[in-house]
This record gives C-alpha cells, sequence and structure tokens, in this order.
C-alpha cells in the first residue's frame, strides 16, 4: 500500500514530460517515468504524437531491465492495439512491480489497462494528482468523453462588443500583438471553422503566419459550415492543410465528423453568425475575447442572438485568464458547469 503522497513528485514529473509532446492530433499529451525502490526517477519518456511509442513504451525503452519498477503514468495505460500495442501488456511483459496513473482512460476502446494489469497481479493505483492532470489534457478528455472535438471560440471586439464599424470594416480593432497571438492559437489547433458567408465576403486565407508572415509549422485545416460551395477561385482553395466542406448546418452533425477524421481541437472563427448559433447550441467549451480600447457604436455586435430570452438564462463564464497584450486585453474564459447536488 503506498503512502499518500509518496509518487506526487515523480507525477508531477510526468507531467511537466508530457507537455513536451504536440498538442494536436488525435492523441493526448502523456509523460511516464520509471521509478525504483528508492524513489529515484531511473527512466522517462513522452508520447510524440500519432504512430509514435506511447510514453510507457518510450521509458521503457531507456532501460534495459525494468523488473522490479514503478511506472508512474499521467494516463492510464492503453489496452489496445492501434497504431502501436497496448500498453498494459508492455508493462506486463517488462515486469514492472507496481503501476501508478493520475486519469482514468475514457476511450470506449482504449481504456482497461488498468484492470488487465490488477488482473495479472499488478498492484495499480489510480488518481494521483489527477485534478491537475485533468486540467491540463482537458481539451482531449472532453474530446474523447464527448465524441466531439474541444471548441474554442474567438472573436475581437471594440470594449461596447462591437466586431465591425456601420459600414462593415472591421481591419483592424486589435494590434499587432493580438493579432499575432491569434495566429499562434490557430497553430495549436487541429481545425479552424468558419462559415460559408465569411468565406464569400471576405476570402480569407485562415493560415496561421509567423511575425515575418511565413507560415508555422502546423497549420489547421479550415472547415467550411454551410449549404454553399466555396468558390473555385478563394483562397481557401489553396490552404497548405487543404480543405474540408462540410455542406451542412447541423453543427454537432459537422463536429462528430470531425473527431470521426481525428480532429480533437476546433478553433471557430467565423464571424458574428457562425460564433453565436455555436454558443446557443451549448457547443462552446473555451472563449478567447480580444478586446481592444476603443468604442464603435452601431449594431454590428460580435455575437447575434444566443437563445437568452431573460436573465435567467443567461450563459455563466468563469475567467480563468486576463493578459494584456499591447494596448489589447485577452480574455479567456469557459462555461461554469451545473454541480449536481450530492445524493441526485
Amino acid at each position: 500500500m503506498t503512502q499518500p503522497g509518496e509518487y506526487d513528485a515523480s507525477m508531477r514529473h510526468a507531467l511537466s514530460l508530457a507537455a513536451h509532446g504536440p498538442v494536436t492530433g488525435g492523441n493526448p499529451q502523456v509523460g511516464c517515468v520509471l521509478v525504483d525502490d528508492a524513489g529515484r526517477i531511473v527512466a522517462e519518456g513522452w508520447h510524440r504524437g500519432a504512430g509514435t511509442p506511447h510514453a510507457e513504451i518510450d521509458a521503457l525503452s531507456k532501460v534495459e531491465d525494468a523488473t522490479g519498477l514503478t511506472a508512474v503514468v499521467t494516463l492510464e495505460p492503453c489496452n489496445h492495439t492501434g497504431r502501436t500495442g497496448p500498453c498494459s501488456v508492455a508493462l506486463l511483459e517488462a515486469g514492472v512491480a507496481r503501476v501508478v496513473y493520475a486519469v482514468s482512460d475514457p476511450g470506449a476502446h482504449s481504456s482497461g489497462g488498468a484492470s488487465t494489469l490488477r488482473a495479472a497481479g499488478i498492484p495499480v493505483e489510480g488518481g494521483v494528482l489527477a485534478a491537475e492532470v485533468e486540467e491540463f489534457i482537458e481539451p482531449w478528455l472532453t474530446a474523447a468523453r464527448l465524441g466531439r472535438p474541444w471548441v474554442t471560440v474567438k472573436w475581437a471586439s471594440s470594449l461596447d462588443g462591437r466586431a465591425a464599424a456601420a459600414d462593415g470594416t472591421s481591419q483592424w480593432i486589435t494590434g499587432t500583438a493580438a493579432r499575432q497571438r491569434v495566429h499562434e492559437q490557430r497553430a495549436q489547433s487541429d481545425a479552424i471553422l468558419v462559415g460559408t458567408g465569411t468565406v464569400l465576403a471576405d476570402d480569407p486565407s485562415l493560415t496561421a503566419r509567423g511575425d515575418g508572415g511565413e507560415l508555422l509549422a502546423h497549420q489547421p485545416v479550415p472547415v467550411v459550415v454551410g449549404e454553399r460551395d466555396v468558390p473555385a477561385g478563394a483562397k481557401l482553395r489553396s490552404h497548405p492543410a487543404g480543405l474540408i466542406e462540410t455542406h451542412s448546418r447541423d453543427l454537432s452533425l459537422v463536429l462528430e465528423g470531425l473527431f470521426g477524421r481525428g480532429i480533437r481541437r476546433v478553433f471557430v472563427e467565423g464571424g458574428p453568425a457562425l460564433a453565436s448559433a455555436v454558443i446557443e447550441a451549448g457547443l462552446v467549451d473555451e472563449y478567447l475575447v480580444y478586446l481592444a480600447p476603443t468604442l464603435l457604436g452601431g449594431a454590428r455586435t460580435a455575437v447575434g442572438d444566443i437563445g437568452v430570452g431573460t436573465i435567467g438564462d443567461q450563459r455563466r463564464l468563469r475567467i480563468t485568464a486576463v493578459e494584456t497584450l499591447g494596448e489589447d486585453i485577452l480574455i479567456t474564459a469557459r462555461p461554469r458547469r451545473v454541480s449536481t447536488p450530492e445524493g441526485n
């Protein structure tokens, strides 16, 4: 039986290793350390993306003999064969004496590693620093549990909530630093959603670019929501990541389809109509609101009707971060989750 807090330091180190992995793609960021009886870390590893060794396999590859060691891993070892074999079996065959993990794998096909290990007589402890690890991989966990990507909605507006002037012009409300941050956030997403109205009106490129205008290493695939075709000469037709035309307004169906393609993070940057529709449908996991110190007035608000008819229906958020970017402010917020009273 382990003592409370015995593996906290090892788990935090495993979590720091997980951060080296890519945030995009269908797989989670996972870290693993192998610890001896004295609590010393003798090997470590992390997952570098789809098709590469999982964190446990990466750590095991760095020791000649893992017999008697304890594997401390941020996510329950997987129990299925995909592009790689099951980590539960690899740990068994390596002769580890104990497995400690933080968060259970929610996958319908990949979960069950802890049960497999226990059935083979290996002591397994779950839930170590679970809250910290849950927060770190919340986007991936949310996608796995809901069967749809984690959805981030971004908009830029004046302090009075306007996304454009009365004549429709909107370039640029925010400054250079804020606009560059948006490009970085695009690069941390698997896909970027835009409505057909925005495509037809603005002909956006929706690429992720650096300070000098160069393309960043990772590009989100543009996804056009709506029934109309993207024009033949549109910039999106030459996007480096390709183009997905949904020919649908059914947002739940669109997101389900993207999940099936391995897309786990979606960045919504398609104007007030699409942003409002996603919010009204209750599909937003995170808000990125860029506020510029200016006033525009008029009717061109950043968000339109979201189904709030009375104050009791307001969509409460919790602010998770506030950042100054030049003269602009970036507010990051997430929906407040409704808690269920104990016993219900």
